[in-house]
């Protein structure tokens, strides 16, 4: 456990590292992005801070989500993280939008842009982005919300040696066009991504079934079991994005109806190896029984 406690530590540790260094960096853009009058530098300095947001929201939720359960959160504080993203995200949607709006502007009333205050400044942050993606490395083995961090700061890196090629071609070549093309596809995969995470998000906060999660298959593995005659008012949702819950009233045979306790083993045993459901409330009824209406007995009702 000592062991478990200064390895959080340490990722607390990189994760503070890496916030810090990608402050200094948008830092550093927005100035030369204004000085240079690159707009594509000003692109990828946004781009950055909304790493910096997305760490601290990993940082704060981590340590939110080590506080145990209470009498106020039963289900204790795991979608810290999910709420903390889908303000990022909605605010992350926003700056994209409004990099489009500056560069169709930038478009249409061009201007000279300082090749060189380009060139040194994406080299730098090129290099802050590969330093950031080493520090979540290790971190993100084993942790889907942190892998998704690294490739997040490995894409920023792409974006920079984008800004740098830009840069190269100004010096060259003069070509100012490449600085709005360029800042129309950072703001275009930050729309994109954006859009992508911020489905996830809403499906947890809405209780959704998980996507990967075949509701028919599961229905039909519980019905499997001996004993079982029917599921219904089955409920499936996502805790946050790694735990799952399900409720479910379960029909079983009379003959069966003393042997419940090891009917319940064997389905909350099915239920975690088949679909990784750790968390199951079992209501068993006899066969027989008034189960409700038509519509609440159907075999998936009132489903999240």
């Amino acid at each position: 456990m000592a062991h478990q406690h200064k390895t959080e530590e340490m990722s607390d540790g990189r994760l503070i590292a890496a916030i810090a260094f990608n402050l200094l960096l948008t830092v550093a853009e927005v100035v030369g992005g204004v000085v240079s009058g690159s707009l594509s530098l000003v692109a990828d300095a946004l781009h950055n801070f909304n790493d910096c947001a997305s760490l601290f929201i990993a940082l704060v939720a981590r340590r939110i989500a080590r506080k145990p359960a209470d009498r106020r959160r039963t289900f204790g504080y795991r979608r810290a993280e999910v709420v903390g993203a889908l303000i990022n995200l909605t605010v992350l949607i926003v700056v994209g939008l409004y990099l489009v709006y500056e560069a169709i502007n930038r478009f249409i009333e061009p201007r000279e842009i300082e090749g060189w205050t380009v060139l040194v400044i994406a080299g730098i942050a090129l290099v802050v982005d590969v330093a950031t993606a080493l520090l979540l490395l290790a971190m993100s083995r084993g942790n889907l919300n942190l892998r998704a961090a690294f490739l997040h700061n490995v894409s920023d890196a792409l974006g920079s040696l984008a800004v740098v090629v830009v840069g190269i071609a100004i010096i060259l070549w003069e070509l100012y066009f490449l600085d709005v093309v360029v800042t129309l596809l950072i703001a275009g995969y930050i729309l994109w991504q954006s859009f992508v995470m911020i489905r996830q998000a809403i499906r947890i906060l809405m209780e959704s079934v998980p996507e990967d999660l075949d509701i028919e298959r599961l229905v039909a593995v519980m019905q499997d079991v001996g004993g079982v005659v029917e599921i219904h008012h089955l409920h499936v949702w996502q805790l946050d994005e790694h735990h799952l819950a399900l409720e479910a009233h379960v029909v079983v045979e009379d003959a069966l109806w003393p042997e419940i306790a090891t009917v319940k083993r064997r389905l909350k045993s099915q239920l975690e190896a088949e679909f990784e459901i750790e968390h199951s409330t079992l209501e068993f009824e006899q066969v027989g029984e008034d189960h409700g209406g038509p519509h609440d007995r159907s075999l998936i009702s009132n489903q999240h």
